[in-house]
């Protein structure tokens, strides 16, 4: 099956004394002919709309939005300003599947090494640099991502009889704006970060990129089939947003 192109263009409106950008994403195969305006916890501001709409329809719909995209940005501004920056040093914060636990650096004269110990996630490196220690933290977040977010998806695909009996294609990529993401030919893009989230923030984002093999669209009736299956999920996704800054290298 062909790949179906997905046009990306920047908006950028005013509000008040700032302007806001936007992400216009035009989809020949989206059901949905409205337009959908989503704010990443990250900040950045995706609009999905039909390939139809033109420029001057999108402004009109984003215009409706402006203010509760620009509540949403100030929220996630107020956030980030409690989040320090991250040194890799010890005795900082680091998570995995949802639990706090402190950092700390050992000397090591072989190869890297990243281990649990009680309440510690113990980094061994030959150089203290931070470099260093953030690279071995990314590898071991990797290899953690590629065993528990598959054990999970093959947990949460028995539930789903759509894809019980053929899992999907998966693979990981580091995204700086989605936890994960479903192509138009089924194909499941997962961010490795999601490790460091709670289990049922993990099987969310599964589960919410599985019912796109059902419904690619974010319409009433993928709501519906997600509130099938998670029907707690605005809670989880909420809660997901509000430790993105802290769960991130």
């Amino acid at each position: 099956m062909s790949a179906v192109p997905v046009a990306i263009q920047r908006m950028v409106l005013p509000y008040g004394d700032t302007r806001i950008a936007f992400d216009v994403r035009r989809q020949p195969g989206r059901r949905r002919q409205s337009v959908a305006v989503h704010v990443e916890p990250n900040g950045c501001v995706l609009v999905d709309a039909p390939v139809t709409a033109n420029d001057a329809e999108i402004r009109t719909a984003l215009s409706k939005r402006l203010r509760w995209v620009h509540d949403r940005l100030q929220e996630i501004h107020e956030r980030r300003k409690h989040v320090l920056v991250r040194e890799y040093v010890s005795g900082e914060s680091v998570y995995y599947l949802g639990r706090r636990y402190r950092l700390k650096v050992l000397p090591n004269t072989e190869e890297p090494a990243v281990r649990l110990r009680g309440g510690y996630l113990q980094v061994a490196v030959g150089s203290r640099n931070p470099d260093a220690v953030r690279f071995a933290l990314e590898d071991w977040y990797r290899e953690q991502a590629r065993r528990v977010l598959g054990e999970r998806l093959l947990e949460v695909c028995q539930q789903l009889p759509w894809v019980r009996k053929q899992l999907p294609s998966t693979a990981l990529r580091t995204m700086y704006a989605r936890w994960g993401s479903c192509s138009p030919q089924g194909r499941l893009t997962l961010n490795p970060a999601l490790v460091r989230a709670p289990r049922e923030c993990i099987d969310y984002v599964l589960i919410h990129e599985l019912c796109h093999l059902k419904r690619h669209d974010h319409s009433r009736h993928f709501y519906r089939l997600l509130d099938a299956y998670v029907p707690s999920w605005q809670r989880i996704k909420h809660r997901l947003d509000g430790l993105a800054e802290k769960i991130a290298l």
